[in-house]
Parts: C-alpha cells; structure tokens; sequence
C-alpha cells in the first residue's frame, strides 16, 4: 500500500481514501471486465485527461489495486488490469452501484455501457 498523509481511522475511511478521485470508480469498472491498455482506458472513461489518467493509475498501481504489465513483442506495450485485491474491492463496490442505479435517476450524459455496469 502506498503512504498517505493522514491517518485513516476505519475500513470505511481507509477504502474511500483509496478510491477517491474522480475517475478511479471508473477505471475499476473497465478494468473489471478485462485488461486494457492505455489508448483503450482513454476510451473507456470518456473526459479524463491523459495527464490525469496516468496519475490515478499510478495511484492505483500504488495501492495495490491495479496491476501494469509489460508486454515487449514487436514494440512496448503496456496493459493494466486488476490486482486480485482490485477484484475484491469492485466486488465490494457492486452493492453501491445497485444502490445508485435504484435510487438515482439516470444521467443522460453516460455511455450506455457505462450505465449498464456502473
């Protein structure tokens, strides 16, 4: 795990201190599905900047939650995906998601996909 600059004080505390961001929910959610590579996350979380993106990635990486790879074939690739730990924390996500997708109304703005498994 990575060190924070406070003190956490319950689970509650600590696993909102690791997906807090704004896009880090996001990213959990298209990598649960499958591993992507860079350009395919960019897609995937639709108004992220790229700068961004490396930065809650990195964070992620950090805290044991998603997992970089490198692949060296024909040119360097780089995949990420979830650590078994990222499964379990999407896992204990899934409940807050139902939650929201019963008592929230639906955004326009989002992806279908991304209504569907958010």
């Amino acid at each position: 795990m990575s060190v924070r600059a406070r003190p956490v004080f319950c689970g509650l505390d600590a696993a909102m201190e690791v997906i807090s961001g704004k896009w880090k929910v996001l990213i959990l959610w298209a990598l649960h599905h499958q591993s992507h590579r860079f350009g395919a996350l960019k897609r995937l979380v639709p108004g992220v900047s790229e700068k961004v993106l490396i930065q809650q990635l990195r964070e992620l990486e950090a805290d044991g939650i998603v997992l970089r790879t490198m692949h060296d074939d024909t040119r360097l690739r780089v995949a990420y995906s979830l650590t078994p730990s990222g499964e379990e924390l999407f896992e204990a996500l899934e409940p807050l998601g139902a939650w929201g997708r019963e008592h929230l109304p639906r955004r326009k703005e989002l992806p279908a996909e991304a209504a569907a498994g958010a």
